[in-house]
Order: structure tokens, then C-alpha cells, then sequence
């Protein structure tokens, strides 16, 4: 089972993510994650990636396609992978569908998570109140200002791609200002019917 989770920042996406991880033994593919992976382990794409990094620039969609390639490659994907943060971007949703395509591997489904833009911010600032409230650090993007920020850009370069997978006929829509369990419930329904 080869996934996207697609939706704005606040809309639940790790947290579906990691739900899926637990019942389907797929891994979680972060493109974050992959590239401290690479620049750790060394690897030529890594060592590309670090120069990258250490110059201060944004590691390239190029170097981010090998990385992600890289890791598809590996064992633990061969039953599949949820992509999380990746593509952002018609070019980059294209450069998937081709690395894919060379593998003789296709996405099974995109998930959008459907959500009201302004209770998005109320959950930011209620995350951002509990982890407080618990003594826990507060993440630097769980204010408003910020929040709203990232929305914007979420709308302007991530937000075509629901046209996109919906033209290729792998999108399907769940409510995601639902309750959690709720959420996970449409999910599944939507992975069993494919």
C-alpha cells in the first residue's frame, strides 16, 4: 500500500500517519527524517545534501527525488509506505509518479483530509496551550501568525495537487475535522474499498 496524506498543517496528518503505521506495518516516509538519514549514513546523495545544507541553501528537489528514491528501495518498503511532507509541489508530485513508474511501482491512494481553515487555528493554539500546560516545549510554528503563514503556503504551491490525484482518479476525501478515531475509521473504509 503505496499513500500520500494530503491536507494543511494542523489537519492531522502524523497523527493518521502513525495510526496507519501500526495497523498496516508500512513505514511513515518523512522527508526530513530521510535527509538527516542520508547526511548521517554518509551516502552520495547525503553528502550532497549536506553541502547543500551547510551553505544554508534548500536542498533541491533533485537531491530530495534521490533521497526518497534511495529509501523506497529499502526492505522495509517492499509491502508499501505512507509519504509525509512529500510531494509539496506539481513538480515534485510529478518526479514521484516517474521514480515510481522506474520501479514498475504506482501510488494506490492520496488522502485528503478535509478541515475548516479557521478551526485549524483554534487546534494550533490549543496544541500549542496543552503542551504548555504539561511542561512540554511548544513548537516554534504553534502560533497564529506562523500558522496562518504556513496555510498560505500550503494553499498557493501544495494545495493543486488534489486536482492533480483527483484527474489521475487516486484521491479520496475524508472528513478531517472529525474526532480522531473517527478520522482513522473513514480511512480504513477508504483502504479496504481499493
Amino acid at each position: 500500500m503505496k499513500l500520500i496524506l494530503l491536507g494543511p498543517p494542523g489537519a492531522g496528518k502524523g497523527t493518521q500517519a502513525q495510526r496507519l503505521v501500526e495497523k498496516y506495518r508500512i513505514p511513515q516516509l518523512s522527508t526530513g527524517d530521510m535527509l538527516r538519514a542520508a547526511v548521517s549514513a554518509g551516502t552520495e546523495v547525503g553528502k550532497r545534501a549536506k553541502s547543500v545544507m551547510d551553505a544554508g541553501e534548500l536542498v533541491s528537489d533533485d537531491i530530495v527525488n534521490a533521497i526518497v528514491s534511495e529509501r523506497i528501495d529499502q526492505p522495509d518498503c517492499a509491502h508499501g509506505f505512507i509519504l509525509d511532507g512529500y510531494p509539496r509541489t506539481l513538480v515534485q508530485a510529478d518526479a514521484v509518479e516517474s521514480m515510481l513508474a522506474s520501479k514498475g511501482k504506482k501510488l494506490d491512494c492520496v488522502i485528503e483530509l478535509l478541515v475548516d481553515d479557521k478551526a485549524l487555528v483554534g487546534r494550533i493554539i490549543k496544541r500549542a496551550e496543552e503542551a504548555a500546560a504539561a511542561g512540554q516545549p511548544v513548537r516554534k510554528d504553534d502560533n497564529a501568525e506562523v500558522f496562518e503563514e504556513r496555510l498560505r503556503e500550503y494553499y498557493k504551491k501544495t494545495a493543486p495537487l488534489t486536482g492533480y490525484y483527483y484527474a489521475k482518479g487516486i484521491l479520496r476525501s475524508v472528513d478531517g475535522m472529525l474526532a480522531i478515531d473517527a478520522v482513522s475509521e473513514e480511512i480504513d473504509a477508504v483502504l479496504a474499498s481499493l
